[in-house]
């Protein structure tokens, strides 16, 4: 169904009115640094880090903080998220972006992907400067151009359009993480994208760079299993492919690399594909971060039924929002728009007969049928045991399932209760923390007043004449012997 969107070029949509930005996307501890009521412009950082792992979030055009309150998330359960609201004024007044004007640094160039809030654009949302410095040795860097799910065109449109620009951001990865190679992985489906991809690396000064052209089968495009098929090499399980010496970065990714290091541009934009038959104009667009999905609904002609649905991602891994009131985040690569005809009606769910159909297709290699039993059972520390964090949501097990068991959402409500206790884990620690250090600040505290009072008590005895010792002592004497206080004593 890919044909849907990708015969156009890439269009952009009029602007909207109102923006949402999620301040905690990924990453972690952010300081606000703007207010309600204050005007930003295009490109002006909305928080501050404080840690390695942050993630900037930057207003995508001019215009007013009007509030800064908790919003519906872009997520299956809807849960508000602290979000600033950015009123545009239509100006799209920018900040000044600072172009490279030399050779830049290995500093400098992670310094840059950091300012920029540059993530994984393929979905996952990892902040790219950590990825690009990693502790260990790099023998091969992957360029991820599979998009293998199927409706999904943007990065194929990108590849497409902008070749040039993703190996110049290529080209940075390199002078980064100092690979022995580099494959640019693309799926036989995309046969224009990687005819446009080979022209430019023709022209683009490129070393110990390849485009490999792999069958089309999904997941292809999962992180580990791109691995699989390009090296033969399986990344183990709680190990990272920098382990192995491998990383793996998007095409989106590279070409928001380039942006932000040689126009110093932040992430405020990225395709987007709308796509279905419940729409009339799918294609692939330019949608600034933070647009509500209502607005694009509304330019691209959706036509709203009570029985219609609006799918995130995919027809697999895709899942669908409670509400079209939430922004599109620096991960969001597809809108699915299906006619209600085309949605398969809810089947009810029966029990499980064992048939192992699921951990055939696990490209994992999970067993999806005790993950479901604990999952379902509440029994977390047992599903963590048996690599629950290692699933990557792909919907095989569930396709396949005769029972209609919906494995995979089981899956997401176990892995987002894990988070929860984990967090809360860590609330209650830090809390501890805080209750100790309080206690000891007070206790310090008790005992300097202590002394300064025992100093000073000293102090004025020394300096009191004789017959002032004993009128102190007499008056000391009187309050003693009084009756009342002999009864309290």
């Amino acid at each position: 169904m890919k044909q849907l969107s990708n015969t156009r070029p890439i269009q952009r949509l009029a602007p909207a009115s109102e923006y949402l930005l999620p301040l905690p996307q990924v990453g972690e501890t952010a300081v606000l640094a703007v207010k309600p009521g204050q005007r930003v412009l295009k490109g002006q950082p909305l928080t501050r880090g404080v840690s390695a792992m942050y993630l900037a979030v930057h207003a995508p055009t001019s215009g007013t903080i009007t509030t800064i309150e908790p919003k519906p998330s872009n997520h299956p359960s809807a849960l508000p998220i602290l979000t600033c609201v950015l009123q545009a004024d239509g100006l799209d007044e920018s900040v000044i972006f600072n172009n490279a004007s030399g050779p830049l640094s290995h500093e400098q160039i992670l310094q840059r992907i950091r300012d920029a809030g540059i993530a994984g654009m393929g979905g996952a949302m990892f902040p790219s400067h950590i990825k690009l410095n990693p502790a260990s040795k790099i023998k091969l860097l992957i360029i991820n151009g599979v998009e293998c799910e199927p409706y999904i065109t943007a990065d194929d449109r990108l590849m497409r359009e902008q070749a040039s620009a993703i190996l110049k951001g290529v080209a940075l990865m390199q002078q980064l993480l100092q690979p022995e190679a580099i494959i640019v992985a693309i799926e036989d489906n995309k046969p224009a994208a990687a005819q446009a991809m080979e022209q430019a690396l023709a022209t683009v000064s490129l070393s110990r760079c390849r485009i490999q052209v792999i069958p089309t089968k999904y997941p292809s495009g999962g992180e580990k299993q791109l691995i699989h098929i390009l090296t033969g090499q399986e990344v183990p399980s709680g190990a990272i492919p920098a382990h192995l010496g491998i990383v793996v970065q998007n095409v989106g990714t590279a070409f928001a690399i380039q942006q932000a290091v040689y126009q110093g541009l932040p992430l405020l934009e990225r395709v987007i594909t709308v796509t279905g038959s419940n729409t009339t104009t799918p294609g692939n667009y330019w949608i600034p971060i933070g647009t509500p999905v209502r607005h694009i609904l509304e330019q691209t002609g959706f036509k709203a039924t009570p029985d219609s649905k609006v799918i995130v991602g995919g027809p697999m891994m895709g899942y669908t929002l409670a509400t079209v009131d939430v922004p599109v985040l620096k991960g969001t690569n597809c809108l699915l728009l299906p006619q209600p005809e085309e949605l398969a009606t809810a089947a009810q769910e029966r029990s499980c007969i064992r048939c192992g159909e699921c951990a055939q297709v696990c490209p994992v290699a999970l067993l999806p049928q005790q993950l479901y039993w604990h999952a379902k059972a509440a029994e977390y520390d047992k599903a963590e045991s048996f690599h629950l964090k290692d699933c990557i949501e792909c919907g095989c097990c569930s396709y396949v399932c005769p029972s209609d068991i919906p494995l995979v959402q089981y899956y997401r409500v176990a892995k987002a209760a894990i988070r929860k206790n984990r967090e809360d884990k860590l609330h209650a620690e830090h809390a501890k923390k805080r209750f100790e250090a309080r206690s000891l600040r007070l206790e310090q505290e008790k005992q300097e007043r202590a002394s300064k009072a025992q100093e000073a008590a000293a102090k004025r005895k020394s300096v009191m004449s004789g017959d002032e010792k004993d009128t102190v002592a007499a008056a000391l004497a009187r309050v003693k012997a009084k009756p009342g206080r002999q009864k309290h004593n």
